[in-house]
């Protein structure tokens, strides 16, 4: 049975059925926008869509609708903190597109559906996009079924995004932080109080010399172990608050991966570039940092005020405070940090996992533990 719809209804109700059921994009809520659908994947050949079914006839509204559309996507790259941004900029109902070009935006005007196979703009980009968009008439069945494809999209993203938030029980960090109090008063108890640097080495602190003649365990124990109850409060505290929100995110799994390798790294590091004892659980704390601002980026339209005001302000001070102060190892903050970064890439991100970034991400992970063990084994 047919249905009275307009050309604009037609191509507009198929292009954001393809556009989020085959390329994975989202609907973006736009205050004061009217007859115009916005699309973003952070990960799409465009990361931005905007599909406009208003009427343009003539030069002077296209350059108003042009100047909103500059608006509109200076908020959102202030939100996801995107220095360009390439856009799609499709409009379904314009007397004549201008003879311009836009810095990274492509324009394009589609009549019919049946020009969408035609246009190499959108062939170029989106493959799929001549076999799976139907460019038939559209009937009520039709709509029912787009609708209902396009809500069980929407559906599953918003289920991935609800599992991903909610909030749950906290266990790794729990235990990591009792292994570190516990390990600390046995030392304590066991030295008398007297926590120099040869009883922490004998406990396994982290010592170039040591890990060189095989005792490579103290990359991992150094770790767990702490110089002063003042050290272990201020690390047990920075622990608890990002590691509480980051084993939520992230799952107990990769959460606990991120902790132990990235700490490791930050010893790597540590025993490379200084000859001095180091301990503490600062470096795996940083790789959770690190952790979190790769996770926070991938879904920076959620969390991109916590980025922006919380987790990097914290890492540049935290940073600053480690050149400043003396006795800080900072060499393991570094090393943490990237660890921290390139472990999560290689795990990859619940709910945007991207086998290109997690191949990638795996291979820099190992060239990089890889480089400094030669480092550390061969060279110094």
């Amino acid at each position: 049975m047919g249905l009275i719809m307009s050309d604009k209804d037609e191509i507009l109700m198929s292009l954001v059925h393809y556009f989020i059921t085959e390329e994975n994009y989202t609907p973006i809520v736009v205050k004061g926008a009217k007859d115009e659908i916005w699309l973003e994947n952070m990960d799409g050949p465009y990361r931005v869509v905007r599909i406009n079914s208003n009427h343009i006839h003539n030069d002077e509204q296209f350059d108003f609708d042009m100047l909103k559309t500059k608006s509109v996507l200076k908020q959102i790259k202030k939100k996801t903190f995107s220095v360009s941004m390439n856009v799609l900029n499709i409009f379904l109902d314009i007397n004549k597109l201008p003879d311009k070009d836009f810095k990274d935006m492509d324009i394009i005007y589609i009549d019919s559906l049946k020009d969408v196979p035609e246009n190499k703009v959108l062939l170029n980009a989106f493959k799929k996009i001549k076999t799976n968009l139907k460019t038939d008439q559209i009937d009520i069945e039709d709509i029912i079924n787009k609708t209902e494809d396009v809500n069980k999209k929407t559906e599953k993203k918003n289920k991935v995004y609800e599992d991903i938030f909610k909030p749950k029980q906290i266990i790794i960090t729990k235990i990591i932080m009792c292994v570190c109090f516990l390990y600390f008063f046995l030392i304590y108890f066991k030295t008398n109080g007297e926590l120099t640097a040869p009883n922490l080495v004998y406990y396994g602190a982290n010592y170039r010399a040591y890990i060189q003649s095989g005792e490579w365990y103290r990359l991992f124990s150094c770790i767990f172990i702490h110089a002063s109850i003042l050290h272990l409060i201020v690390n047990m505290y920075a622990l608890r608050i990002i590691g509480y929100q980051l084993e939520s995110y992230l799952g107990k799994l990769r959460y606990t991966l991120v902790f132990i390798i990235s700490g490791v790294i930050g010893s790597l590091f540590s025993a490379i570039l200084t000859n001095s004892v180091s301990v503490g659980a600062s470096g795996a704390i940083f790789g959770l940092l690190g952790s979190y601002l790769y996770f926070a980026y991938h879904y920076r339209l959620v969390l991109g005020n916590s980025l922006k005001n919380e987790i990097i302000p914290v890492i540049l001070i935290n940073l600053l405070i480690g050149f400043l102060v003396p006795g800080i190892d900072m060499f393991a903050h570094i090393g943490g940090l990237i660890g921290g970064i390139f472990v999560t890439m290689a795990l990859g991100v619940p709910g945007k996992n991207n086998k290109s970034s997690m191949i990638n991400g795996t291979i820099c992970l190992f060239l990089l533990i890889g480089f400094l063990s030669y480092l550390l084994f061969y060279y110094i």
